[in-house]
C-alpha cells in the first residue's frame, strides 16, 4: 500500500504527467569512506525507502501508478554493507506497482517520458549526471521527429507541490515529530543536571548526542551548538571545544531526530546553576517575547506579525535595560534592534530542521495553518568585543551585558485552538531552571 502522501501527490499532479523523483547519493567523506547516507527528503516522505541508487517514478494516468528502481539484492554487497529491499521488497514493502533494478533506468527513460504532457523533474537539485540524462533523452526525442514519440512539452518542479504538502503535517507526522521533541527535551533536562564548571563544551554535546542514540533517535537533526559565554554570542557556533566557566551562561541548540522527523531546542542556561543579576535581566526579557510570541500563534496569524512583535518586545526591553537608547518605534524603523537580533523568529520543522515551504505570497506573508509546526526563537546576543561594532550602532553598552548571549527555541504546532508546544519537556522558566540544577 503506498503512503498516503504519495496518494495526494498523484492527486495534484497534471493527469497527463510523470514525475522522476531520484534519491539523494551517496557522499564521501574522504578517499573510500563515505558520509552516514541519509535520503532525500522528497524521496523520503513520497516513498519512506531509505536506500541509495533509487528512482521513483509516478504517472498517475497510468495501470502502473508508482514504479520503483532500487539497487537488486546482492548478497556479497549484503555481506559488507547491509539488507537491500530490492525489487521484491520494493514492491512488498513500500507498495510500488512494479520495480525494476536501478541499472535498466536508462534503457526504460524513453519510454517514461514518451507521452505524458508535464514532467515532473527538479533540475538542479539531484545530480548534473541525472540532469543531464533527462536533458538528452528529451533532446534526442524532439529531434527525432519522423517517429511517433510525444516528449512532454512542459516541465515543473516537483517541489512547487511536494512543499506546500511538507508545510502541514498529518497525525502521524506530529505523533513522529513529537516523540522527536520529546527525545531533544530529556536529553537538554540532562545537560542541565549534569553540567558543571571544567567541563568542555564537546562533552555537552557527546552527552546529549548519545542521549538520542541511546533513546531511538538516528543521531541529531543538525550540528549541535553548544557556546558557553562568548561563544553564545556567535549565532552558528559549531566549534564546540572551550570549556564551561564558573559564572558563564551556556547557550545549547540541539535536536533530535526520529524516524525521518527533525525537533530543534534550545535553551541558555547558569553554568554554576545559578544566574547572575545580568544574566537574569537579559534572560527573562528574552523569555517575555518568546512566550509571548508562542500566545499569540493561532491559525490566521501572519508569520511576519510574529516577528514584528517579538521585535516590538525586544525593542522595548532593550531600551529599558540600556543596550538601545532612543524611542523605540524609531529604533525599529532604523533596524537598531539589529545589533542585538539579527535572525529571524523562527522557520518552519519538518523532515528537515528547515523545513520546505513558501513564508510568502505574492510579496504578503503566509497565514499560520492548522499543521503547521514551526519553531519560536527570539535571542540576543551582545558580543564582548565591542571594538566589532559597526557605525551607527550603540557602543555604549553596559559592561554588565558583555558577552551574554540568550536564545530561547520551542518546537509549536498550529492548532485549531491555538499553539501546541512540543517541546515543553524542557523547563525555560529561569526559577525552574535554577531549581532543576540545584538538584
Amino acid at each position: 500500500m503506498i503512503k498516503p502522501q504519495l496518494a495526494e501527490f498523484m492527486r495534484r499532479m497534471d493527469k497527463d504527467s510523470v514525475a522522476i523523483i531520484p534519491a539523494a547519493r551517496e557522499a564521501v567523506r574522504s578517499h573510500d569512506t563515505n558520509y552516514r547516507y541519509r535520503q532525500n527528503s522528497d524521496f523520503f516522505y513520497l516513498t519512506g525507502f531509505e536506500e541509495p541508487e533509487a528512482i521513483a517514478v509516478i504517472a498517475p494516468s497510468k495501470e502502473k501508478k508508482f514504479t520503483m528502481f532500487v539497487r537488486p539484492r546482492d548478497l556479497d554487497q549484503e555481506i559488507w554493507y547491509g539488507y537491500r529491499a530490492g525489487v521484491e521488497g520494493a514492491v512488498r514493502d513500500y507498495g510500488a506497482d512494479e520495480a525494476f533494478t536501478i541499472d535498466t533506468f536508462d534503457e526504460k527513460l524513453a519510454e517514461i517520458v514518451d507521452g505524458p504532457e508535464v514532467l515532473y523533474y527538479a533540475f538542479g537539485h539531484t545530480t548534473p549526471e541525472m540532469d543531464q540524462k533527462i536533458i538528452r533523452q528529451l533532446a534526442q526525442m524532439r529531434e527525432t521527429n519522423r517517429k511517433p514519440l510525444e516528449p512532454p512539452r512542459t516541465i515543473v518542479d516537483p517541489s512547487s507541490i511536494l512543499h506546500e504538502m511538507r508545510v502541514i503535517k498529518s497525525a502521524e507526522e506530529i505523533d513522529l515529530m513529537q516523540r522527536a521533541a520529546d527525545i531533544a527535551a530529556e536529553a537538554h533536562v540532562e545537560a542541565m543536571k549534569t553540567i558543571h564548571p571544567g567541563m568542555m563544551e564537546y562533552e555537552v554535546e557527546a552527552m546529549l548526542e548519545a542521549y538520542f542514540r541511546k533513546h531511538g533517535a538516528s543521531g541529531s537533526s543538525y550540528t549541535s551548538i553548544v557556546g558557553a559565554g562568548g561563544n553564545a554570542t556567535v549565532l552558528h557556533y559549531i566549534d564546540n571545544k572551550d570549556q564551561l566557566k564558573d559564572g558563564d551562561l551556556l547557550l545549547v541548540d540541539a535536536g533530535a531526530e526520529y524516524k525521518g522527523y527533525a525537533s530543534d531546542i534550545t535553551r541558555t542556561f547558569p553554568i554554576n546553576g545559578k544566574f547572575s543579576q545580568a544574566q537574569r535581566e537579559i534572560y527573562d526579557l528574552v523569555l517575555k517575547c518568546q512566550m509571548s510570541c508562542v500566545d499569540m500563534v493561532r491559525p490566521g496569524v501572519r508569520l511576519e506579525d510574529l516577528k514584528t512583535h517579538s521585535i516590538e518586545v525586544l525593542t522595548e526591553g532593550m531600551v529599558e535595560l540600556g543596550l538601545l537608547k532612543g524611542d523605540p518605534k524609531r529604533l525599529i524603523e532604523g533596524k537598531k534592534y539589529m545589533q542585538f537580533y539579527m535572525h529571524n523568529l523562527g522557520h518552519y520543522l519538518g523532515i528537515d530542521v528547515h523545513d520546505a515551504g513558501r513564508y510568502y505570497f505574492n510579496g504578503e506573508s503566509r497565514p499560520a495553518e492548522v499543521g503547521m509546526v514551526m519553531t519560536i526563537e527570539p535571542g540576543l546576543y551582545i558580543s564582548p568585543d565591542t571594538s566589532r561594532i559597526p557605525e551607527g550602532f550603540n557602543k555604549d553598552i553596559p559592561a554588565k551585558y558583555l558577552g551574554i548571549g540568550v536564545r530561547i527555541e520551542d518546537d509549536v504546532l498550529v492548532t485549531e485552538n491555538g499553539a501546541r508546544v512540543l517541546t515543553h519537556k524542557v523547563p525555560k522558566d529561569a526559577d525552574e531552571i535554577e531549581a532543576l540544577m540545584a538538584k
